[in-house]
């Protein structure tokens, strides 16, 4: 049924039949948390043996005793294998702490107080600004929004960002950066195409410090799977670019999410730079845990087939969820939604004016979503339409009344907005 086709009266009908369903459902008393891209136990059930790995009969030595200092730049062995993993050669990658987003947090850092490529440090060049493709990832906007930086919103495509906008953003010297989940985007599933990457790896900005930061969170997390994608890397090196790439990635969705191991991975000079920093900063990453993981994951394959462990639980979750929003919104004309390749989220698009309101209402009848407007700068949705929905951590049971709750409150904004 078209909703936006419908008389008044015909949508009066329909609200107060919705506004019925929402009360049996707020009734119930669930508490449902939708908001966040977690993995279920099951998921971290997969891994459960990792640290068995550090068993003393197997040592914890390699090139030191890893249970000493140092080594800041991560242990040879995971070095080579995350190496492997993206494409790049071992001295152009560290491999560091738990959590990706530290490494991001530290590397603008860096660039506001000390200042990259031999320039001035951004915090005294002025008003600095920075390229957001949207929707786009929470946390990469909450960073550069905390150092005052800019930040400009660019429309995400179905091959990755406009690149026509992009090309012609950077033609700024305030524009210092621009934020990229290149394969199985937050929170579109968006996998750029190669001949974006290409535009990317090419582009001559007039900042000579821009940090085209490729967070490559998602690199491994296919459910139908693995999907090819050009490495930027080596089209940036072929451009004489590589000094711009900073690529990001973890074990967070791989392993374990709040115990896992990340790295950056850029040219050697900048990793060079960036280890002199490091030397300062830290008197060496967790190596006893980097170690559990080598051992665990053994190589690039073995990476391959624990993801695909991942994707056996993940796939019906994915399905269940499209299938409910075909069955509850599918035809209204009044939600679009992604049909994700991979990754951790689908996102929604909404009757504008009403995703605010839509999570507030799902609120009400027990679910937490993220909230409307995350996937923005600033957390401003200038259609207010966007809603991202994360399947992977409630058991399918949950999930499908969430989206069916999802749906009803989507209905009843709309329906609100009319009459």
């Amino acid at each position: 049924m078209n909703y936006l086709t419908l008389y008044k009266a015909e949508k009066a009908k329909l609200l107060e039949a919705e506004q019925l369903r929402m009360a049996e459902y707020a009734a119930k008393g669930l508490k449902l948390d939708m908001s966040r891209g977690k993995p279920s136990k099951e998921q971290l059930d997969i891994s459960s043996s990792l640290y068995m790995e550090l068993d003393p009969k197997y040592g914890f030595a390699g090139k030191q005793d890893y249970r000493n200092y140092g080594l800041n730049d991560g242990i040879p062995e995971i070095k080579k294998l995350f190496a492997e993993l993206v494409g790049v050669e071992e001295d152009e990658i560290i491999v560091a702490y738990n959590a990706s987003l530290n490494l991001m947090y530290d590397a603008v850092q860096r660039a506001m107080q000390f200042g990259i490529a031999g320039e001035q440090p951004w915090n005294r060049q002025g008003n600095i600004k920075w390229i957001c493709p949207v929707p786009g990832y929470d946390r990469h906007f909450s960073v550069t929004e905390l150092f005052g930086i800019e930040m400009i919103n660019v429309p995400m495509l179905a091959d990755g960002p406009d690149m026509d906008k992009v090309e012609e953003l950077i033609k700024d010297p305030g524009v210092k950066g621009m934020w990229n989940v290149p394969k199985y985007s937050n929170p579109t599933g968006v996998i750029y195409s190669d001949v974006v990457v290409d535009r990317l790896a090419k582009m001559r900005p007039a900042a000579k410090d821009f940090m085209l930061m490729w967070d490559n969170a998602y690199m491994v997390h296919a459910l139908y799977g693995q999907e090819e994608q050009a490495n930027i890397m080596d089209l940036a090196k072929k451009y004489g670019n590589e000094d711009m790439i900073y690529g990001f990635g973890s074990t967070s969705k791989i392993t374990f999410a709040g115990a896992g191991v990340s790295f950056i991975y850029s040219s050697k000079k900048n990793i060079a730079a960036i280890k002199k920093f490091m030397n300062i900063q830290s008197i060496g990453p967790d190596k006893l845990s980097q170690l559990a993981h080598y051992r665990y994951l053994k190589s690039v394959a073995g990476i391959y087939e624990l993801m695909e462990k991942h994707a056996e639980l993940l796939r019906p979750k994915f399905e269940a969820v499209a299938e409910v929003l075909e069955e509850e919104l599918g035809g209204t004309g009044i939600a679009t939604w992604t049909k994700p390749t991979g990754g951790y989220f689908i996102s929604v698009d909404l009757y504008e004016g009403t995703a605010k309101r839509t999570v507030e209402l799902a609120r009400q009848m027990g679910v937490v979503f993220t909230g409307a407007g995350a996937t923005y700068p600033y957390k401003r949705d200038p259609k207010d339409s966007n809603v991202r929905i994360a399947p992977s951590l409630p058991p399918i049971s949950e999930l499908i009344e969430a989206t069916k709750i999802f749906a009803t409150a989507a209905k009843i904004a709309y329906l609100e907005k009319q009459i």
